[in-house]
């Protein structure tokens, strides 16, 4: 693929339309309520915006990720190297005798880092990449010896060892980096390694944005339509090809049917008015929202900008918890929840059998929730409800002495132990171990829908909910009838997001045991 040719979709394009997925149903005794939150945003988008959010749903790859795994892999490969050769040339009984090979397949990935032979655009030229892959492990493979032989670490060594050794160490960086090479090329060439990008505001300015990226942004992004407000010449239903898909509320909308990583407001810094109104709509998606700053006459330092080839951009939000983060947040989760259950799965059995014989009814009540970007989820619980009083659309808050509650539901509530299958949610990905509680798709507090209660409400859900969170350790459980308390959870929520750390999703889990047992207002 050409390296200046920009993947676009364009308006001529003529997709196949695909039907929205629904969630899954559940058995025939747990009724559903009918509207769901992709059912509620379906309708408003046109046409053209449907055909082009239905195909657009695999999601792009980090290039944090694509960089780390071609570092790890080629680490592997000459670390293998310099220890095959070791066992062949000596081998050797102490372990100890492998190791300064191993730190020099380590020192050479650092060093090549070092000459930017990681970063993707580098990867998709090989013969550019292996000039510097080989430079990087020639200077390590020529310190190295002289400190070797200096310092008599392996005697056993003859001279000759050195010369296999960097040979050895040249055919695997060789082969190496033509697979790393191969295997970008062909995620270039899927489209996998592009950003799927949506431009806000036509006109001039996103004309002469798109003409500066299809010269310069490479293969980075793949631009899917504009959406504007305005309806007059400022913004023509086509700009070069490119469609103009809605205005911004239907890009919230669309964002949570297709797949988006970027949304690029292509206005002039002065319109300040303008700007923060989207951005009080946009802010609540899990997407990067850049600034266009190539026809501003403001410039600022190099470093105040981030860049898509030579374009540059003003950061104004970042998508939380993504790339590596995303991948260790994920291991953590499954680790720890695959641990949890093994461990209490006695306490799993004694709630099981304790709702199965006190109550007719299954064992487990599903209910409809928000996950991540406002996609509806199943979340499991042990009911604790009568079966004929069970409130599957949350119309109802469970309140003290909530006569709808069994005997055994009141004590599973207290102690949480009602959300325990929420472990199974974990390692199905639709929850976190540490996140915003997921809340019923109809929660309401004095009648109204909690995102009517709360501005930015949706903004908790730019992140994967979770079985437990920083509002629940803080004291926000149980009843929510009064809006200052749907409030108070939403901060919480939005501290947890603008915080998030492996070790403050491992502080709220060591004190969520804690803070339950001495919480009073869980019904």
């Amino acid at each position: 693929m050409d390296g200046r040719g920009l993947l676009f979709l364009r308006s001529e394009a003529k997709p196949q339309l695909s039907t929205m997925p629904m969630p899954t149903t559940s058995s025939p005794a747990q009724p559903v309520p009918q509207t769901t939150a992709a059912a509620s945003v379906t309708p408003s988008l046109g046409d053209l915006a449907l055909k082009v959010a239905s195909r657009e749903h695999d999601a792009s790859i980090a290039p944090s990720l694509v960089s780390g795994l071609a570092a790890v892999f080629e680490f592997l490969c000459l670390a293998a190297g310099s220890t095959f050769l070791m066992w062949w040339w000596l081998a050797p009984s102490d372990l100890t005798s492998y190791v300064p090979g191993i730190v020099a397949a380590l020192a050479a990935v650092v060093v090549i880092q070092m000459l930017d032979a990681y970063s993707v655009d580098s990867l998709r030229h090989h013969s550019q990449r292996l000039a510097r892959v080989l430079a990087g492990w020639s200077g390590v493979v020529g310190v190295a010896a002289v400190v070797m032989v200096v310092s008599d670490l392996l005697p056993g060594l003859t001279r000759l060892w050195y010369p296999m050794w960097y040979a050895m160490g040249g055919a695997t960086a060789l082969l190496a980096t033509a697979v790393s090479s191969t295997a970008v090329q062909r995620l270039t060439q899927a489209g996998r390694l592009q950003r799927h990008t949506v431009i806000v505001g036509g006109g001039p300015i996103a004309e002469s944005l798109i003409t500066a990226l299809e010269e310069t942004g490479g293969n980075e992004v793949k631009v899917l339509g504009i959406f504007d407000d305005r309806n007059d010449d400022r913004s023509p239903e086509s700009q070069q090809g490119f469609p103009k898909l809605g205005n911004v509320s239907d890009l919230v909308e669309f964002s949570r049917l297709a797949t988006v990583d970027l949304v690029i407001v292509a206005l002039p810094a002065t319109a300040e008015t303008r700007i923060l109104q989207l951005l009080k709509k946009l802010w609540v998606l899990p997407v990067d929202i850049r600034l266009a700053a190539h026809s501003s006459k403001l410039r600022l330092r190099p470093r105040s900008y981030s860049y898509i080839g030579r374009v540059p951009f003003l950061d104004l939000f970042d998508r939380p918890i993504t790339g590596w983060d995303s991948v260790i947040k994920r291991v953590f989760d499954v680790t720890i929840a695959s641990l949890a259950i093994v461990a209490l799965s006695p306490v799993f059995l004694a709630a099981a059998a304790a709702v199965k014989f006190t109550s007719p009814g299954p064992i487990l009540f599903r209910q409809k929730r928000y996950g991540f970007n406002n996609e509806v989820i199943s979340v499991l619980k042990f009911r604790s409800m009568y079966n004929d009083k069970a409130d599957y659309t949350a119309a109802k808050v469970v309140t003290r002495g909530d006569p709808r509650v069994t005997p055994v539901g009141r004590f599973i509530r207290k102690t949480s132990i009602d959300e325990l299958p929420q472990l199974f949610n974990v390692l199905k990905g639709d929850l976190s171990l540490v996140g915003p509680r997921p809340h019923a798709v109809n929660a309401q507090t004095e009648h109204r829908l909690w995102e009517e209660v709360v501005d930015g409400y949706f903004a908790r859900h730019k992140v994967k909910p979770g079985v437990t969170g920083w509002a629940q350790i803080n004291g926000l459980r149980g009843e929510v009838d009064t809006p200052d308390k749907i409030q108070a959870r939403v901060d919480h929520d939005l501290h947890y997001i603008e915080n998030w750390s492996v070790l403050f999703d491992l502080y709220i889990l060591l004190l969520t045991p804690i803070r339950i047992l001495n919480q009073e207002n869980a019904y």
